[in-house]
């Protein structure tokens, strides 16, 4: 699908979103872009807003301003278009732990309505991306944790989502563990073409950005590919380029006299 403009539509657009709870301001203005294939991260400390953004763009809240388009199709007004487009790893779990791991990716593709035909063929491909066949009638508690995430990354493509969101999906494995499944995750949505969010405060999961958003306190401070965001603000490092862009939003946001 192309845009009135003649370029490809992004599999997400967030226009100038915001939003508050309890009368606090959570997100301020975010605006952010994703493409098919692209693999943008989204970085911020915890706190920053990164699960709530999430939340608005997967429904489980209503912004108060500001719009979702996933797909071209905007979340608000066709919202059941929209979120069929999704893959989400949260998180949390949300895997059944007591169900195998074959049973879990029958579940999921009833639920997303997959013919029992097409289910079976799409189940097997998965096991065997996600190295998980040898484990299909493995009970989910008795999967190390990298297993795990493995097994809810296949759940979250079965049904070929444009869009694939990944909420700080690393959280509690070891660094070869966090290391396997950021690379798996590249190799997979790239092959199929698929726009991945992938949201972090490690820097270590950075480096491998198509392009970047940084989130802090609400407000994305800065955007861009890593290498033109370091050459702009003549920064070497990662750590260094975030360090020196937080601090410059709080320097900015204290104002004369603060």
């Amino acid at each position: 699908m192309e845009s009135a403009s003649g370029q490809e539509q992004p599999v997400l657009e967030t226009h100038q979103l915001c939003f508050s709870f309890h009368s606090k301001r959570v997100l301020d203005d975010v605006t952010m872009h994703v493409h098919k294939g692209q693999f943008v991260v989204l970085l911020g400390a915890n706190g920053a807003g990164k699960t709530t953004l999430f939340s608005l763009i997967t429904g489980l809240y209503a912004s108060d301003l500001g719009q979702v388009f996933i797909g071209g199709s905007d979340l608000r007004t066709r919202t059941q278009q929209a979120l069929a487009q999704i893959g989400v790893v949260f998180q949390k779990p949300t895997i059944d732990r007591d169900l195998s791991v074959l049973q879990n990716l029958r579940y999921f593709c009833q639920l997303q309505g997959i013919a029992r035909s097409d289910a079976k063929t799409q189940i097997a491909l998965a096991l065997e991306q996600h190295s998980l066949s040898e484990l299909a009638g493995r009970k989910v508690m008795q999967l190390s944790g990298g297993q795990q995430r493995r097994l809810e990354l296949a759940r979250a493509l079965l049904h070929k989502p444009e869009l694939l969101l990944m909420d700080e999906a690393t959280v509690g494995l070891d660094h070869e563990s966090r290391t396997a499944f950021l690379n798996s995750t590249l190799q997979l949505c790239r092959d199929n073409k698929t726009g991945v969010l992938w949201a972090t405060h490690l820097m270590d999961e950075v480096a491998s950005a198509d392009y970047l958003y940084l989130l802090h306190q609400g407000k994305i401070v800065a955007h861009g590919t890593i290498p033109a965001l370091l050459a702009q603000h003549q920064q070497s490092t990662l750590d260094g380029l975030y360090r020196h862009l937080v601090q410059t939003d709080v320097s900015t946001n204290q104002g004369p006299g603060a």
